[in-house]
């Protein structure tokens, strides 16, 4: 194997390896604890006053230059001193930057506490969601908890690997600031509509390819190829552009509906109903999304070490 090939898919095949051993370790420090206290601090001195729009902008452009320049020179630098530093580092950026299965870990876990009780259930799934779960029922939290694995399938891991394709780690870190820069500023409350604008436009175009290259690869893995139709029909309905094209694939392989209304902020908001049947769903529905989400990643990682040595060679 071609030494430069070598040194591009180790970091890659032990960074993906590493998360689906370990996950996101709570004793570990992780770097989008720091992003977030870095995002905050700014939010709470520059969110204020005239031309909130264009500090949020410059606020949000900077942040994503500089965690790409600072990794990227980070490993420019290991790679002068030693190959095997660089691939070290970069192999912990690559664990850090995905979520693959503490994701499906934390779902697990939604499902576990509310077959135990409605209150625990709400407890859990709060963890993972952004919406009010004070009143929600099982079905609810059994939705809202599946809604995420699907949605964050693309957030957490495919988003990543495709970034990771086009700008190597440095992109996939770069991604990592733009997906929590959303999280914490792109919403269109009072507070962070002006603010988080241009946060949440450019976490919307850094998502726009991956969410439908994800929708599409759970098909595949589910062998339900007839779904195209159904997702093209449902992906577009949601409020987000990009977010509906995962959560109807996994709509349509569960044979389920998501959907429909909650409360952000003590804001009731209507959702589209993604899907037709209002079955209720269970810890096999569970199953059945959890060995999707697997078979994509493992599927998306392939596809990342072909065209990675398609690039390389030809």
């Amino acid at each position: 194997m071609d030494i430069k090939l070598l040194y591009t898919l180790l970091p890659l095949l032990i960074g993906w390896t590493a998360d689906k051993l370990f996950g996101d370790p709570r004793w570990l420090p992780h770097p989008v604890v720091a992003m977030g206290k870095v995002i905050a601090w700014g939010e709470k001195r520059l969110n204020k006053g005239n031309k909130r729009m264009m500090k949020g902008a410059l606020f949000s452009i900077i942040l994503i230059l500089s965690s790409f320049l600072i990794i990227f020179f980070i490993i420019k630098g290991l790679d002068y001193l030693s190959p095997y530093l660089s691939i070290l580092f970069s192999s912990v950026v690559v664990f850090f930057c995905l979520a693959g299965k503490t994701l499906i870990d934390e779902v697990r876990n939604v499902f576990v506490a509310v077959d135990s009780s409605v209150e625990e259930g709400r407890k859990q799934v709060a963890r993972i969601v952004g919406r009010d779960t004070s009143a929600l029922s099982p079905q609810q939290i059994r939705t809202a908890a599946l809604e995420t694995l699907s949605e964050n399938l693309s957030d957490g891991v495919i988003a990543p690997l495709f970034w990771f394709i086009l700008l190597g780690v440095p992109g996939m870190f770069a991604y990592k600031m733009i997906n929590t820069l959303d999280s914490m500023i792109g919403y269109k409350s009072d507070r962070y509509k002006q603010f988080g604008c241009w946060a949440a436009r450019i976490d919307d175009v850094a998502n726009y390819i991956p969410a439908r290259l994800t929708s599409l690869l759970m098909i595949v893995v589910s062998g339900k190829i007839s779904l195209l139709s159904f997702v093209r029909k449902f992906g577009s309905q949601h409020a987000s552009p990009n977010s509906g094209y995962p959560e109807a694939a996994l709509a349509g392989i569960l044979n389920c509906r998501f959907g429909g209304s909650n409360v952000y902020f003590g804001q009731r908001v209507e959702k589209p109903y993604i899907g037709y049947n209002d079955k209720e769903l269970t810890s096999a529905d569970l199953k059945v999304a959890v060995r999707v989400n697997t078979r994509t990643e493992i599927l998306m990682v392939f596809a990342v070490c072909v065209d990675l040595f398609l690039l390389l060679y030809f």
